[in-house]
Parts: C-alpha cells; sequence; structure tokens
C-alpha cells in the first residue's frame, strides 16, 4: 500500500470489496511505540449491522490489517474486519 498522509483518510467514506457502505473513517488507533496503525475507527451507515464488528462508543473498530486499497474510498475486506 502506497504512503498516505493521516490527514487525509479522515472523513473518507469506507466501503467493502462486496461494494457494501461501511461508514466515514472518523480517527485511527496507533500502537506508540512501532507507530503502526491497529484499527481505524469508522462512525458505521446506519444502515449497517454492527453486531459482528468491535465498537467503542457509537464506532466500530476495523483492524488495519483488513484495509485492501486507500484510494477515493478505503476498501476492507468484511470477513477479516468482522469478529466471529
Amino acid at each position: 500500500m502506497s504512503k498516505e498522509f493521516a490527514k487525509n483518510l479522515f472523513n473518507k467514506q469506507v466501503m467493502a470489496t462486496d461494494g457494501t457502505e461501511i461508514g466515514i473513517l472518523n480517527n485511527v488507533v496507533v500502537e506508540i511505540k512501532g507507530g503502526n496503525i491497529i484499527d481505524i475507527v469508522v462512525a458505521p451507515n446506519v444502515n449497517l449491522d454492527t453486531s459482528r464488528y468491535r465498537k467503542a462508543d457509537n464506532f466500530i473498530l476495523v483492524p488495519f490489517d483488513s484495509v485492501s486499497a486507500i484510494k477515493d474510498y478505503i476498501i476492507i475486506d468484511k470477513m477479516k474486519a468482522k469478529i466471529n
């Protein structure tokens, strides 16, 4: 994945590889020691079933390793993003 400034990611639409609208990127969770992004914090689409996602307040936490592309949209693999 190419490098991108974090400020350019905020308020970007998050979509799944199957075209499902997940929501809007609100924040990121970063590992302090290494500086790696652990999760993206997403304000979920009102129609999204959030029951299978980890949550923090009104947001869902999507593991960064489920992100497959960042361009006009942030594309995620839903199967990697959901909890069992």
